[in-house]
């Protein structure tokens, strides 16, 4: 179990920065073309925010993964670093989505928008990286309840 669970666990981080540097790509091109005179200033503001969110988590997520890998830092390697961090970044990615997605929900065309069709793509791939972040946090969340169980609590190891 244990080796099926790291191996997963470096797979989910992964996943995570691939999605994240995608969103990270969408949302600095759309940054750049929006310069300082874009029209809709809450459609701009949640672009950036979105870029804020895909920094945070390109930067921070491989911090994880590699010092597990090198042994290193147990505090950050251990359970409550992980819930901390990933229920940020899922507050963050949560916060992000819906705001896209209220700002294009509320018109009834697209057309309204500069670079809609980027902006479309900015959301769903906002949306699947909150859903990546869902299933990694409610893991970890099991596994702290498993090291809370066997008497460890939340400054257990990841994996023991």
């Amino acid at each position: 179990m244990t080796e099926s669970l790291r191996r997963g666990y470096f797979i989910f981080f992964v996943v995570l920065v691939v999605f994240s540097i995608i969103v990270l790509a969408i949302s600095a091109w759309l940054t750049a073309q929006y310069g300082s005179g874009y029209p809709f200033t809450a459609e701009r503001d949640r672009v950036h925010f979105l870029l804020f969110c895909s920094v945070w988590t390109t930067l921070l997520s491989p911090i994880f993964p590699t010092l597990l890998l090198l042994e290193l830092a147990e505090v950050l390697t251990g359970i409550a670093a992980h819930v901390v961090f990933l229920f940020l970044s899922w507050v963050f990615w949560l916060s992000g989505a819906a705001a896209i997605t209220a700002s294009l929900d509320t018109t009834p065309t697209c057309r309204l928008f500069i670079f809609c069709s980027h902006l479309s793509a900015l959301e769903a791939f906002a949306w699947i990286e909150w859903i990546i972040l869902t299933v990694g946090f409610t893991c970890i969340i099991v596994i702290a309840l498993r090291a809370i169980h066997r008497g460890q609590g939340f400054s257990a190891p990841m994996f023991t």
